[in-house]
Formats: structure tokens, sequence, C-alpha cells
């Protein structure tokens, strides 16, 4: 199991989950976050400090927002496991679902 980020990070990229994070599993597109599933140790520590509340357990992604759950394994398929996303820096792409979406409203 592990977490989630879904459509409130696209084109926000807040990154205080990031900073929360223990093991550096939290991964930077071109327009969100993403968790790699084989990383994340559950802790949760990203959760509570989404402003957005972008980040969910596996099995609490609200429904309109569950394929961001293959969103965000598929993001790794060509990456495998990097061992960490600050050596990686940003990864100038995105899965095709949210390289797909429009402009996201990031006024709050």
């Amino acid at each position: 199991m592990t977490y989630v980020i879904a459509q409130p990070c696209v084109d926000l990229k807040d990154r205080a989950c990031v900073d929360e994070c223990p093991v550096d599993c939290i991964y930077e597109g071109a327009r969100m976050l993403y968790i790699h599933p084989d990383e994340c140790v559950d802790c949760g520590a990203c959760e509570p400090v989404c402003p957005v509340e972008a980040i969910f357990y596996e099995d609490d992604v609200p429904e309109q927002w569950k394929d961001y759950y293959t969103a965000n394994v598929e993001f790794f398929d060509d990456l495998g496991s990097p061992g960490g996303a600050s050596k990686t820096g940003v990864i100038n792409k995105d899965h095709p679902l949210i390289a797909a979406l429009p402009p996201q409203n990031t006024e709050g």
C-alpha cells in the first residue's frame, strides 16, 4: 500500500510534502508531484501538511480521483526506482492523465 497524490496538486506543487517526507519518495514532475509506490514507507507524514488536501492513502482516494493511483504508479514505469527524489530534481514529464488536463486554477 502507498499514498497517492491527486488532482488538487496539478499546477500547484506546493512541496510541503516533499520537505516532510523522511524517505525522499515524492518526485516532482512537470505539472504535479508523484509518490513512488515502492519507495513510500506508508508513514503518512506527507498527508497532513498538504495545503490543498491532495494526498490520500491508496484505499481512501476519492472516487473522482481513483485514476491518480495508476498515474502515480505508471509515472515511474520508465524511471524504475531512482532511490531518492532529491538527486533526480524535476522530471520534465507527467503521466498522460495529468498532461492532458487543461491548466488548473491555482488561485485561492
